[in-house]
């Protein structure tokens, strides 16, 4: 596995668990180059899922694209890289069992979307305004009545 920071190829397995999902092995190596540790993810490849887009075309499903959308909406928020892991991998488990090698982007959006909406407002909101494409201001407002709501029913529940 080569090392993020020096590159080298080298590196050793100092601490191996199985992740939350039950399906990936999480691991921490160490560089036998510059001692630098850093974390890998190994799971079992599907498989592969097509993604069908608004225009039709098709496209292979990528975890890292999801990724790099919630990361982007999580930035300056409490959300761990492994919050943002854990719920990707619900994603994925939830189209693998329900879509037969293809799922419309949409589906996969909607997904993410209430994933977030569980995870954090915030982020959920800053996603949603990419994601959704608002028109005007009264679509904004819309959605964060709808998440209001949300988190005060999480609330009331709680009690």
């Amino acid at each position: 596995m080569r090392c993020p920071k020096c590159q080298h190829n080298k590196s050793n397995v100092i601490d191996s668990r199985q992740a939350e999902d039950g399906n990936t092995i999480r691991r921490r190596r160490e560089c036998d180059a510059c001692h630098a540790r850093f974390t890998t993810f190994e799971r079992v490849e599907e498989v592969p899922l097509l993604v069908v887009k608004k225009d039709g075309t098709r496209e292979q499903f990528s975890r890292d694209k999801i990724f790099n959308g919630i990361s982007m909406s999580a930035q300056k928020r409490p959300v761990s890289s492994e919050d943002i892991e854990n719920a990707i991998t619900r994603i994925e488990k939830n189209i693998r069992r329900n879509h037969d090698g293809e799922v419309d982007s949409e589906v996969i959006g909607n997904l993410v979307m209430k994933e977030l909406a569980d995870l954090d407002e915030i982020t959920y909101v800053r996603f949603a305004s990419v994601y959704r494409s608002f028109k005007d201001v009264d679509e904004i407002e819309e959605l964060l009545q709808e998440i209001t709501k949300t988190v005060r029913a999480k609330k009331e529940s709680k009690k």
